[in-house]
């Protein structure tokens, strides 16, 4: 054993052994990361239409604030949501429904999220 010690003394290195344990710790951990990384991504896709949705109730209830009579059209370009302050993230779709003041419900989903969100008229929202 000494002599094995005694050869490697000069030479500086690391063996190839090393260098593939190294790369196969590497390789396990990106195994473990890339697919987290991505469930991560669809988090944020979601909470950004979430977010979304919550922000065009709050356009369409200033809307309503001077129009109690008024109806919102469809859509989150719809002039009566943008009046309100209302600007869409992007890849979020939003689609209002019964556009009155009392049966408003807005649903919003991410192209690239998993969820729908729907806000009632009484501005609870579901996933």
């Amino acid at each position: 054993m000494i002599s094995y010690f005694a050869k490697k003394r000069g030479k500086k290195g690391f063996t190839l052994i090393e260098l593939m344990i190294v790369v196969a710790i590497i390789a396990i951990l990106a195994a473990i990361a890339i697919p987290q990384f991505q469930a991560y991504r669809v988090r944020g896709y979601n909470t950004a239409a979430r977010a979304d949705v919550k922000n065009a109730y709050t356009a369409a209830q200033a809307y309503f604030s001077d129009r109690p009579t008024a109806t919102i059209t469809t859509g989150a370009n719809s002039p009566e949501l943008t009046s309100g302050g209302y600007v869409a993230s992007t890849g979020v779709t939003v689609n209002v429904t019964n556009g009155s003041m009392s049966g408003l419900t807005i649903t919003a989903s991410h192209t690239n999220g998993d969820k729908t969100y729907t806000i009632s008229p009484t501005g609870v929202i579901s996933p």
